[in-house]
């Protein structure tokens, strides 16, 4: 689970940066910013279990 989450972090970071350079669609931008560290945030906490 936690390499579920490592994952959609990445792959949000990688839309916002996409996102924030090629398209500035506003708001939307900065909300997948968020999610993405929550979720790297999430994993830190949780450590490697697996």
């Amino acid at each position: 689970m936690s390499s579920l989450l490592y994952i959609i972090a990445v792959i949000l970071l990688i839309g916002w940066v996409f996102g924030f350079f090629v398209y500035s669609l506003g708001q939307i931008i900065h909300i997948l910013l968020v999610l993405a560290i929550i979720a790297i945030i999430l994993r830190l906490i949780r450590g490697k279990s697996v």
